[in-house]
């Protein structure tokens, strides 16, 4: 599934760059009453970036797992007024541990840590976003 043609996603404006990054246009209508990006169109884009990594990470397992979205954390650190772009990353061990877990268990739990920045590289936001993935049962999904 490409994470942009999700109808949340393209209503909220994410696109795609061509480096391959996910990045929201800064416009009016993402804007708050500050005329800066409004922070649940950020929250929008760091947690559609954190579930696009996963994705890519474990491509193998898409269309045998639900992936859902548990928990996040997010802070605001700088107003955003440009065009903004996600940064996901996944440590090494929480990919080992989850390989493992959705193995030897069917169901795993993945942290992935999501930067936003803006056209001059200046953080906007972080965030952590905790998924729950589980196998699909045969016959439950298609």
């Amino acid at each position: 599934m490409n994470v942009i043609e999700i109808p949340f996603v393209e209503k909220v404006g994410i696109q795609r760059n061509t480096d391959g990054e996910l990045e929201l246009p800064f416009n009016i209508g993402v804007q708050n009453h500050l005329e800066t990006i409004h922070a649940s169109a950020q929250f929008a884009l760091a947690e559609t970036a954190s579930g696009e990594i996963l994705q890519k990470s474990f491509s193998d397992l898409e269309g045998k797992v639900v992936p859902v979205l548990r928990e996040s954390q997010i802070k605001f650190i700088k107003p955003a007024n440009t065009k903004i772009v996600a940064c996901p990353s996944v440590s090494a061990e929480s990919l080992s541990r989850f390989e493992e877990q959705i193995s030897e268990k069917g169901r795993a739990l993945i942290s992935v840590d999501v930067h936003l920045k803006d056209i001059k590289g200046q953080l906007t936001c972080t965030g952590t976003f905790k998924w729950f993935v589980q196998r699909i049962e045969t016959g439950q999904m298609h």
